[in-house]
């Protein structure tokens, strides 16, 4: 038996648990928990591909198995952090027995990460960058965000259950759109066509030491800002 060749997809497997701790946590309120487990995946979803490469342990199973690895732990989960947002400031609202329904409305999260999903799987322009915002990264931002949100969720109910589904639905329509986004990995450690990644790293370790699990958030916003305005 070849251990070897399983070592990736256990890695992925990882991955999946994490996003399952994840939604435990998200349904909880637990949100910086529920970020850290986001995180962990994501520490698990990049590390899995470079094992199948470092490994040669590629396999279609594996491909496969990323994808619904992918979709709990950065579309369910962070579709949950927004669903308890939502379920929290709906029962507010002066809609009767509606309110019921906000909540729901969260989930264009997870159908539009599988939507990006199933997209990524059959495009053949995005073996070196991305076109539409990345699952991880979504779900990173929504789940980083949702540590602020939870302090904010009572100032005004009406204007934050509008905001969230607006942005719920602007960010998820990201996903799915023909913009560039460059890829995180690096090919070479020479500053000259690596500036944009460079940047955001620094960035990132500047707004997490100054703001924590948040300025994960604001990173994800400067990655997207870094993608669409580059060269131009």
């Amino acid at each position: 038996m070849n251990i070897r060749k399983h070592i990736p997809n256990t890695i992925t497997c990882l991955s999946l648990a994490s996003g399952c701790v994840a939604c435990v946590m998200a349904l909880d309120g637990h949100f910086v928990w529920a970020a850290f487990w986001i995180i962990i995946a994501a520490v698990f979803d990049f590390s899995d591909g470079f094992a199948a490469r470092l490994l040669k342990a590629w396999s279609p199973v594996g491909k496969e198995l990323d994808s619904l690895a992918d979709m709990v732990s950065f579309g369910v989960a962070p579709g949950l952090v927004v669903f308890h947002l939502l379920r929290e400031a709906s029962s507010f609202l002066p809609l009767g027995s509606l309110n019921v329904c906000i909540p729901y409305l969260a989930f264009v999260i997870p159908v539009f990460s599988g939507l990006r999903l199933a997209k990524f799987n059959i495009d053949e322009r995005q073996t070196t960058s991305f076109i539409g915002l990345p699952v991880p990264a979504h779900a990173l931002f929504w789940s980083s965000l949702a540590c602020l949100l939870q302090r904010v969720v009572h100032w005004n109910e009406t204007l934050f259950v509008v905001a969230v589904i607006l942005s719920a639905t602007l960010t998820s329509l990201l996903l799915v759109s023909e913009i560039p986004m460059f890829s995180l990995k690096v090919k070479s450690p020479a500053w000259k066509g690596n500036e944009r990644r460079y940047i955001l790293a620094g960035c990132t370790i500047a707004f997490v030491f100054l703001y924590g699990f948040l300025g994960i958030a604001g990173s994800i916003c400067l990655y997207v800002l870094l993608s669409i305005f580059h060269k131009r």
